[in-house]
């Protein structure tokens, strides 16, 4: 019997990927997200199933954990959805821009992780172990001008996914985190920037090879895939261009030298 995961956020970038992969490791799928139209499209390149819901909107997650009962146990959970939203200062920033950013990058993977536990579980007592992987970000640990907001969110996501994994200590249930540094997506950045292409290109401008989607997938599925005992706590995961947070190469990467 296939095992069955749970990708939130599954509508495009990371999440899209992430659902793809593990079609294509033979895993059944429910992608999860707000956009109807493009869990379609996913569910007619990929073969993934896909349920419509806004993870801050606690009848939607009731909503999502009732269908998911019914269908069966659930193997994996991968919170993806998330975001940001502007690149001010600390004294410029928006109020309402973090409210946000704290509903959807921690509330809401609260909300639904403790929704989804009971079929978790119901999973582990009959495949051994069942896992829920965390997407957060570089930004959890290193800070940057600008990131504030993003940071607090992502720290505090980092926070809850360390205290979950003592939490279940003792239970057959792994709690990975992933944390990607720079991703090139088709709109993470655009979203942050409310829809300016010019300013988003820029964040990837001169990078040679940045991270990808798939980069990001192939990773959740390997940890994923490892023998039922086996936990990577925390996985980060950057570009060859990025050693830091606050370094980036832009230009061609050379041996010295040459």
């Amino acid at each position: 019997m296939a095992r069955h995961a749970v990708v939130t956020g599954a509508s495009s970038g990371i999440g899209w990927a992430i659902a793809a992969r593990l079609r294509e490791h033979g895993w059944d799928v429910t992608g999860v997200a707000r956009r109807q139209d493009r869990l379609e499209a996913l569910a007619a390149e990929t073969g993934a199933e896909w349920f419509v819901a806004d993870l801050t909107v606690a009848d939607d997650i009731e909503a999502l954990r009732a269908h998911l009962a019914e269908r069966g146990g659930v193997d994996l959970l991968v919170n993806n959805a998330g975001g940001a939203r502007g690149l001010d200062s600390v004294e410029a920033g928006d109020a309402d821009d973090w409210r946000w950013m704290f509903e959807v990058n921690v509330v809401s993977v609260q909300r639904t992780t403790a929704a989804l536990l009971p079929l978790l579980r119901r999973a582990a007592s009959e495949a051994g172990w069942a896992s829920i992987v965390n997407i957060t970000s570089i930004a959890a640990t290193e800070v940057y001008e600008g990131g504030a907001g993003y940071n607090a969110t992502k720290a505090a996501l980092l926070k809850l996914t360390e205290v979950l994994r003592l939490e279940l200590a003792g239970e057959p249930l792994r709690v990975i985190e992933v944390a990607p540094g720079m991703v090139k997506t088709e709109e993470f950045s655009l979203n942050r920037f409310d829809g300016d292409q010019e300013r988003a290109d820029k964040v990837y401008a001169g990078v040679e090879h940045p991270l990808t989607a798939e980069d990001i997938a192939d990773v959740v599925v390997y940890s994923v895939e490892l023998p039922g005992h086996v936990n990577l706590d925390h996985i980060t995961v950057r570009p060859v261009a990025q050693p830091a947070q606050f370094k980036v190469i832009r230009g061609p990467l050379r041996v010295k030298g040459d």
